[in-house]
């Protein structure tokens, strides 16, 4: 095991820097498309001539609606004799990207939702077609091998295992330079294989039957945004059969949830001190309790709802039925519209932290016992963009849960141009960078992570960045207090 996960190590690190590139740049020739009616014997024959994979399918207005690959042609040529409108063979929805995505963005899309195709869009305008033969590096690539590894785990011990093996693994890519949006990204789709096995494994010895149910995860783990010493913030969502009384459902799912989250702390993903797991029986709720929890926080305000709201709001569905917690979320999503002064109390309890510098532009450092002289890069530095981020995802509708992509969801309709997003995303990326390689020196040396920096001990390059990084912090709270009116 040791010596296959260092071979997959060193191809991973090589790999990161081919697929650190845009999208844009790989995309070669303008999109094939046809209109749903095209019959499929039809655009078979197109295909053909195009010598294409795949046809995007587009509205009258050319806007995208589905796509239709090769394997997709098969059914519907046997349908029909080929007659059959290629609309009704088509996989409607196609996921996409945008072109200052980077290469790495789409390999992961297809690698965790099984597809071999992701469409570049811009402002709504089909820009062209990235397939998985553009990104073969990845099908390559340890993350496939590394989830059969996980997938064919069939004790909680040897996932266990595999999980010591994966924070091995990610402490060499933190020292061999790996981009810190990539690694979280690899280090959080890894987590959650892993605790998906866990549940795979869990689940098969509970009776969960008439009962449909999906695992959230929150925090970090729900962001995509997971370090070392993330602990675990998770939750289950629940609606039962035949009208059954939530109670008694709650009864059958806590023992499973509590058996869960102890495998989880087995294989290394802590305990929440706060409680916010699953097991816990005020976040093992049906749909509707769920919807009057969440609703009683966005009427109220309180302290105490508006940090419930921070560590659950970033929900997203791990395990189960993923349409639970997407009906969730389009819920929170209305009710945070009708009451908008929830946003401006969350607003306001965000500005209450403090990037770490000070007005002439020194750092702001704290007499912490035992790490006097340091400043919390968590704290005063990357939860400013977290808390910001989704703040403005909320008052905007968008579904995404990761900062980087939330601001980058609604720069627009927030005025930020595209230079103060990517001002903004590369910071945050920035201090999560610190935050990685500070942890992965806490990890090798046998101690317990922390996110505390002493800025007197960086190099002076180290230094700067820290610097701007805390600058553009402050100047996202301004945008924030600005929009707001605070």
């Amino acid at each position: 095991m040791t010596a296959s996960f260092a071979q997959l190590e060193r191809r991973i690190a090589e790999e990161q820097q081919t697929l650190a590139r845009p999208l844009r740049s790989l995309l070669g020739r303008a999109p094939v498309v046809c209109t749903p009616e095209l019959p499929a014997m039809q655009a078979a024959a197109l295909m053909r001539a195009e010598r294409v994979g795949s046809l995007v399918v587009v509205d009258a207005a050319a806007r995208p609606i589905g796509i239709v690959t090769s394997r997709d042609l098969l059914d519907a040529l046997a349908a029909d004799g080929g007659a059959r409108p290629i609309g009704k063979g088509m996989t409607p929805s196609p996921f996409s990207l945008p072109p200052h995505a980077l290469a790495y963005e789409a390999a992961l899309a297809m690698s965790t939702r099984r597809i071999r195709h992701v469409l570049v869009i811009e402002a709504g305008r089909l820009l062209g077609v990235v397939s998985e033969r553009d990104l073969f590096g990845l099908q390559r690539l340890a993350l496939g091998e590394l989830t059969m590894e996980i997938r064919l785990a069939e004790e909680i011990e040897s996932v266990a295992g595999l999980a010591a093996e994966v924070r091995q693994l990610t402490a060499r890519l933190v020292s061999q330079g790996v981009a810190a949006e990539q690694l979280m990204s690899l280090v959080s789709v890894l987590n959650d294989r892993l605790s998906q096995r866990v549940i795979e494994i869990v689940r098969k010895r509970h009776d969960l039957e008439r009962i449909s149910w999906c695992w959230l995860a929150f925090g970090s783990e729900g962001r995509l945004e997971q370090t070392f010493s993330s602990d675990q913030d998770n939750g289950l969502l629940f609606e039962a059969h035949e009208a059954a009384d939530p109670v008694s459902v709650r009864a059958r799912l806590l023992p499973f949830a509590r058996e869960v989250n102890e495998a989880l702390d087995a294989c290394g993903f802590a305990l929440c001190k706060g409680n916010v797991m699953a097991s816990n029986p005020q976040l093992c709720l049906s749909a509707a309790e769920w919807r009057a929890k969440m609703g009683g926080w966005i009427e109220s305000s309180s302290p105490k709802a508006l940090l419930g709201a921070v560590i659950c709001f970033d929900l997203r569905p791990l395990f189960g039925d993923a349409s639970l917690a997407d009906d969730l979320r389009a819920w929170v999503h209305e009710r945070t519209s009708r009451f908008p002064v929830f946003l401006r109390h969350m607003a306001e309890n965000a500005l209450r932290a403090q990037p770490a510098i000070g007005r002439l532009g020194a750092f702001v450092t704290e007499a912490v016992p035992g790490a006097e002289g340091t400043l919390d890069l968590k704290a005063s530095g990357a939860r400013i963009f977290v808390d910001a981020a989704r703040i403005f995802a909320l008052g905007h509708a968008a579904p995404q849960t990761n900062t980087a992509e939330r601001l980058r969801a609604v720069h627009d309709a927030i005025g930020m141009s595209e230079a103060e997003t990517a001002a903004a995303v590369d910071a945050f990326h920035a201090l999560q960078a610190l935050r990685l390689r500070l942890q992965a020196q806490a990890q090798a040396a046998g101690v317990p992570g922390h996110n505390r920096v002493d800025p007197a001990k960086l190099g002076r390059i180290e230094s700067a960045v820290l610097k701007e990084s805390l600058r553009v912090a402050h100047d996202l709270q301004g945008r924030l207090a600005l929009h707001y009116q605070l």
